[in-house]
């Protein structure tokens, strides 16, 4: 459990606590230290900003999602809620909300260095073409003697394949500040874009040193003249999530039955309706909206949730298994649509019908317990 919030102690105070000890790699003492700022200012959008990034930099993705869609719902205007919230969806391979919120940045800040470079990488990394290439020379032309700038344009180049560009990108970086060579291994997370992108053209460069030997990108350059450097040092993870998203993940199955098993009602009955004029087209009308339906079902319920799928349907099975037979039986009623389809006769519509209404009285029945 998070300490009290000690007397005198502004949250930012403990924000600032938690980025010295993320600077040592005690990410798990950080993440305390934001649990007990938050403890007074539950929707401080600067805490919840930095818990995001700390679970990022920890590679948990679903939980710094939790915190990055807090923080946004906080303060919708932040930029920092959109850019950790953007890095969290990629990291989540949420990809087309992720360039959604890259390219509102890019537009709302339009002459802010940091904004313009950040969209920049961030719209590379979720839908990387042009327009991701035009921002990050935006983002040089706002902020030119700025070397980050300069690596976000190495890196959107190199993922474009312009290997020959990234490498004066690079090298325009490192002119401008030579500790860009280092970054990809810092373990605070003030800078922690400038990590990320450092860390992204490393991996450029490797892939570039098997794909495109005769031009490698300069981060590969760089390593064989460089002396080598220390190994980072040892960091420990967050064990325990500070904010508990198990009632948003409740709240994204119980919408997901909700639509998923109205749906299949709904066509069920148009498909009873339809046997009036042809029995055949009823079948062919239902295999086609039945797998529609199940698609829909699963995409729905894969994106809506804070966390990974898996993880959701397990604790179900353990704490709450009337939820998870709600969930199960919503993602079976669609079948019984395709198993008209492919047999005729009543008997599958009406189990489809059935089974769906089961599941809508099981999320009915849970939510007045």
């Amino acid at each position: 459990m998070p300490a009290p919030l000690e007397p005198d102690t502004t949250p930012e105070e403990y924000r600032q606590r938690a980025l010295l000890l993320a600077d040592l790699g005690r990410y798990d003492e950080a993440a305390d230290e934001i649990a007990a700022g938050l403890t007074a200012e539950p929707q401080e959008v600067n805490l919840l900003a930095t818990l995001a990034r700390i679970h990022l930099i920890a590679e948990q993705p679903a939980e710094a999602l939790a915190a990055a869609d807090r923080a946004a719902t906080a303060d919708p205007q932040a930029l920092s809620a959109r850019v950790v919230r953007a890095m969290a969806l990629t990291d989540s391979r949420r990809y087309a909300d992720a360039a959604r919120i890259a390219a509102e940045i890019l537009r709302d800040w339009p002459d802010d260095a940091y904004a313009q470079r950040t969209g920049a990488a961030l719209l590379s990394e979720s839908r990387n073409g042009q327009e991701a290439l035009n921002a990050a020379w935006n983002g040089v032309r706002v902020a030119p003697t700025e070397a980050e700038a300069h690596l976000v344009l190495a890196v959107v180049a190199a993922r474009l394949r312009l290997f020959d560009l990234a490498q004066r990108a690079y090298g325009e970086a490192l002119d401008l500040d030579a500790t860009i060579g280092d970054a990809g291994r810092e373990t605070g997370i003030v800078r922690f874009e400038r990590r990320r992108w450092a860390r992204a053209i490393e991996d450029l460069a490797d892939e570039a040193s098997l794909s495109a030997p005769q031009a490698p990108p300069p981060a590969a350059t760089e390593a064989s003249e460089s002396p080598a450097t220390p190994p980072p040092p040892s960091v420990s993870l967050p064990t325990r999530p500070v904010l508990d998203i198990s009632e948003e993940s409740a709240r994204a199955v119980r919408e997901t039955v909700g639509y998923g098993a109205g749906g299949v009602v709904v066509a069920a009955v148009l498909a009873a309706a339809m046997t009036l004029i042809s029995a055949g087209i009823s079948r062919v009308w239902a295999g086609l909206i039945g797998a529609l339906v199940f698609g829909a079902v699963v995409f729905w319920f894969r994106s809506r949730l804070p966390e990974p799928a898996g993880v959701v349907l397990r604790r179900l099975r353990d704490s709450d298994r009337t939820l998870a037979v709600a969930v199960y039986l919503t993602f079976a009623a669609p079948l019984f649509l395709l198993a008209y389809a492919m047999v005729g006769g009543p008997v599958p519509l009406v189990a489809g019908m059935l089974t769906a209404a089961v599941a809508e009285t099981v999320v009915l029945l849970h939510r007045h317990r």
